[in-house]
């Protein structure tokens, strides 16, 4: 399907119905949910809609009630994987369908493999349509299981069962292997201590995963005779990852990788896939020789072996290997060792390695990346490499190449790994270079209320000039483009205010002049417009004091102060805190800005707005009389000034549409200017103005002041 492609209407349906399902069901008196009326859904749409509720983590025992009516919604491919579920629910809800596949992969701790397994069992359906069970990462907890008749081999369909990651026993994996038609099974990283038991399905098992088995308690020649006795495998996953802090060396598993590649082609004579990872003691002459002697081999796995850029495989094109030679073998050790978090971690130092200088944009291996990320989500190693890659996937203009929902995706996943790594200042800088481009902050839908959070607290306690740099331009342009309420919402945090105010202030005190000076003035500018309660929280932190001393200390620094002016003048147009600003030494120096011909026309624009803001109603005036009059005679002086200017100087053209209209409410006698209608006419050309704030003129597109919107490629 098309990436870009709108949301199939099934999807859109089954969302809908997800949102709407407390006013769609009844609550039974154990509380769990009926729908009030159930139309009869084709089991694939009922797959969907479990697979829906799952994914949007609303699945517990409430919720799941809705699939006790196994008449109308009939499941027959269900997957609870990583959800709050107890053993009761799970039975009474799902037990009754007729199941084909089922993935209680990694759900809560209420619910044990026995639990599953004797619900299973109980229902006449399931113990003999199922042929798929994944119950990886769950606890087992076999002595639970009141009956001892009760086991997997009462499944008496099942052809696929992954245990990887469970306390799987030897006793258990014996129940297993009287399965009649057991084809598929999985035991990794689990604590089995003898493959004898496998011999009883030497003719039907056609793929076993016996990753990371590091209690096995067989000699190299015996697990390697109980191997070569599986007739009818196709698939071998014999690997190992050892992570540094383990004693154990692996040697005897190598000693048995090393004999399955010297043996005779006669050994496993079906096998088309061997996954070797891991495994240190193997000669790349054994490995041309098994080569050579399997020419229907199509999968090998050789990641972490050193034997990945050996000669004797650049021939064999349609053979797909896992190793760190090239992009391919890493993309293919990502794909298939999602859940091997040692793995997974060397790959993507691989990745970043191959993709330091990307110059084409590589959808298919962001995703790898986001899958990475996905299945290890508190993996501080997994993060702080794959965070390195996605700023390598995305850099300059890679990612406006690629799909809009794979970069909101890949976003979703940056702000998680700041979340939940909110010390660790690499992953924090990472994420930060990701984030820090114009496309992605001002055109990729993503909640930007939870980034500007995150990255202010991040900021709030990190002092590093080249992050911090990065933090405020982020928090600048996201600040302009909240919403309204979340604005509202924003303001109404001191904290986030203060951290701004406290880089001015460290900025103001040394006399630079950076982006990052600019940003913090542009995001307080934003964070201010048409919000009153931002405009009362910057009084309340001092900042009218700090702006004051700034706007004297950079009087040549145009940016400078017209970012000051603009958030002044966002204060002024507030009538309940105008009298904040009736400072007559703010006041005189603001006057100074707007007679100085010598100061840039944005300047004096703002200037002469906070002026004209503050002596539009003489009760409002708070100050001498006098001085009120002389700033209404340097409004009118300044207005017929720009006037008197050719009538290509189009900046002028906002001065005196913005100072024509302040006077005439001031002075109903100004006859320079004729206002009908919101429309002030000035020699001969027409300018419209902001009814509901006159002294800002506004950017046609967005909303948004024009003046103010930062840009981070001018600066970084």
């Amino acid at each position: 399907m098309d990436p870009e492609a709108p949301q199939a209407l099934c999807d859109l349906c089954l969302a809908q119905v997800c949102c709407s399902l407390e006013a769609l069901c009844s609550k039974r008196a154990d509380g769990s949910m009926s729908l009030i009326w159930t139309p009869l859904f084709p089991p694939e749409l009922a797959d969907r809609l479990l697979q829906t509720m799952a994914s949007k983590e609303m699945l517990n025992d409430s919720t799941v009630g809705i699939f006790r009516d196994s008449k109308e919604l009939r499941l027959r491919r269900a997957s609870i994987r990583c959800c709050v579920m107890s053993a009761e629910a799970f039975r009474l809800a799902l037990c009754p369908h007729r199941l084909l596949e089922l993935d209680a992969s990694w759900a809560s701790e209420g619910l044990k493999g026995a639990s599953v397994v004797s619900g299973l069992v109980s229902s006449p359906e399931c113990s003999v349509s199922l042929q798929r069970l994944s119950l990886n990462g769950l606890h087992l907890d076999w002595g639970s299981l009141e009956e001892s008749c009760v086991g997997f081999s009462s499944l008496l369909g099942l052809r696929t069962l992954h245990l990887a990651y469970t306390d799987l026993t030897d006793d258990i994996l014996d129940d297993i292997c009287s399965l009649p038609r057991l084809e598929s099974l999985d035991i990794s990283c689990t604590p089995v201590s003898n493959l004898s038991a496998l011999l009883q399905c030497k003719n039907s098992l056609r793929s076993l995963i016996a990753h990371r088995l590091r209690q096995l308690n067989m000699s190299p020649s015996r697990l390697l005779f109980v191997l070569s006795q599986l007739n009818a495998l196709r698939h071998l996953d014999f690997s190992d990852d050892r992570l540094p802090a383990e004693d154990t060396d692996g040697r005897d598993g190598d000693e048995v990788a090393r004999q399955l590649l010297e043996g005779s082609s006669q050994i496993l004579p079906s096998l088309v896939s061997l996954d070797l990872s891991g495994r240190k003691m193997i000669g790349e002459a054994a490995l041309a020789a098994f080569v050579e002697s399997r020419s229907g081999l199509i999968f090998l796995g050789l990641f972490a072996t050193g034997l990945s850029s050996s000669h004797v495989l650049t021939s064999l094109r349609n053979l797909k290997v896992t190793g760190e030679a090239n992009e391919n073998q890493v993309c293919e050790a990502l794909r298939r060792y999602t859940e091997r978090e040692c793995f997974v971690q060397k790959a993507l130092i691989q990745l970043y390695r191959l993709t330091t200088d990307a110059d084409m944009a590589q959808p298919d291996m962001l995703e790898l990346v986001l899958g990475a990320m996905k299945s290890h989500p508190s993996s501080l190693h997994v993060h702080l490499v794959a965070t390195a890659c996605v700023f390598n996937l995305t850099t300059q203009d890679l990612a406006e190449a690629m799909p809009v929902s794979l970069i909101r995706s890949t976003i979703t996943q940056l702000l998680h790994a700041m979340k939940t790594f909110p010390n660790h200042q690499q992953v924090q800088k990472n994420c930060l270079l990701a984030l820090c481009s114009d496309y992605i902050l001002q055109d990729i839908p993503f909640d930007r209320y939870v980034a500007a959070m995150l990255v202010i607290n991040w900021l709030s306690n990190h002092q590093d000039p080249t992050l911090q740099r990065m933090a405020v331009a982020v928090i600048s342009i996201l600040v302009a483009k909240l919403s309204k309420e979340e604005t509202a919402k924003l303001s109404q945090d001191v904290v986030f205010m203060k951290q701004l105010l406290a880089i001015v202030q460290q900025k103001a005190m040394v006399g630079v002049v950076d982006s990052t000076l600019k940003f913090a003035l542009s995001a307080l500018w934003n964070l201010t417009d048409e919000m009153p309660s931002a405009a009362r929280s910057f009084i309340q932190c001092q900042g009218l004091e700090l702006y004051e001393e700034v706007l004297e200390s950079y009087y040549n620094e145009p940016t400078i102060q017209q970012k000051i002016l603009g958030l002044l003048n966002n204060i002024a147009e507030v009538k309940e805190l105008q009298a904040d600003l009736m400072d007559e030494g703010l006041l005189e120096h603001i006057l100074i800005l707007l007679k100085d011909t010598q100061v840039e026309v944005g300047v004096r624009y703002f200037a002469g707005g906070i002026l004209a803001h503050l002596t539009s109603k003489a009760e409002a005036w708070t100050l001498d009389q006098d001085f009120r009059d002389a700033i209404l005679k340097q409004l009118v002086c300044v207005g017929f000034f720009f006037c008197s200017l050719s009538d290509n100087r189009v900046k002028s053209i906002h001065l005196i549409a913005f100072f024509f209209f302040f006077t005439a409410r001031v002075d109903n006698n100004l006859g320079a200017s004729r206002e009908r209608d919101g429309v002030v006419q000035v020699r001969g050309k027409t300018q419209k103005t902001d009814q509901r704030n006159p002294s800002l003129l506004r950017s046609k597109s967005n909303g948004r002041r024009v003046l103010h919107k930062p840009s981070l490629n001018c600066s970084l």
